[in-house]
């Protein structure tokens, strides 16, 4: 069987070095570089936690296309690195993967645009728990018979972004299937600024950051007599790597831009 040949974006990162393992414990997938912000000519063994992973470390990622094998890069890093790597990759004829939150419409229309182009798959995932794309696709189901729900959001407190792309995609699937309406009492008024959290088509997101959080969610269905609450938690980083082992996988397959790990998932 021929191996996927591998990039990994931030390696020392929480994500990032959990995407190492996945890759040095997956049969069919090899390593052949990391892109760091640091640490450029060194190798990755020279590096706390990675005893005998002898891949050269980049900080510059066309010099890493040009001279490193890749067919698939992993990008955890931020939003704006994310989407310069996914260009950049793109050009160089490797598919990202990219698990980076906090993209605008305008980014991904762009990464699609340049995906039809060269007909080349890529995909941008929110959330890469199984059990998190899960929780969304049930929260869609729920929402073409309860048309009144909020969503909690809840963060370790170094995350960036606010709401998560988790919570954001998750609410533009429910508008899919429910009708955009103002929630709560029609003279409700807010004591405090941002008290009912942000407003999407009527529902209401709230973001909670806390140390000692990983990424938990809940979307909370209401109507006359009932509610109904769908929860997902992840108490580790690596209920991740389920997600990006399918996506690398699928994006091999893949000629065409994918938002969404739903969209794999049957």
């Amino acid at each position: 069987m021929k191996k996927i040949k591998i990039v990994i974006a931030g390696p020392r990162g929480r994500m990032g070095k959990e995407a190492v393992y996945l890759v040095q414990n997956t049969d069919q997938f090899e390593l052949t570089a990391v892109l760091d912000r640091k640490n450029n000519g060194m190798k990755l063994s020279d590096l706390d936690g990675f005893q005998n992973i002898d891949v050269p470390i980049y900080t510059d990622i066309e010099l890493c296309f040009q001279e490193t094998q890749a067919d698939v890069l992993i990008d955890l890093t931020t939003p704006e690195t994310g989407m310069y790597h996914a260009k950049t990759a793109l050009e160089y004829g490797v598919r990202p993967v990219v698990g980076t939150t906090g993209f605008s419409k305008s980014d991904l229309d762009e990464l699609e645009a340049i995906c039809n182009e060269k007909s080349l798959g890529c995909i941008i995932a929110p959330n890469f728990a199984i059990g998190a794309v899960l929780m969304m696709k049930f929260s869609r189901m729920a929402a073409k018979y309860f048309g009144d729900v909020e969503i909690i959001e809840m963060h370790h407190d170094q995350k960036l972004d606010a709401p998560s792309g988790t919570a954001v995609k998750t609410a533009e699937m429910i508008s899919q299937v429910r009708e955009a309406k103002k929630q709560g009492h029609p003279k409700e008024k807010e004591t405090i600024q941002g008290a009912r959290g942000a407003d999407y088509d009527g529902m209401r997101i709230h973001s909670v950051r806390l140390p000692g959080l990983i990424a938990h969610q809940q979307v909370i269905f209401g109507s006359e007599g009932q509610t109904i609450t769908i929860r997902h938690d992840s108490y580790h980083r690596g209920s991740f790597m389920s997600g990006v082992k399918i996506a690398v996988e699928t994006a091999m397959k893949l000629d065409t831009f994918v938002y969404g790990l739903e969209n794999i998932l049957e």
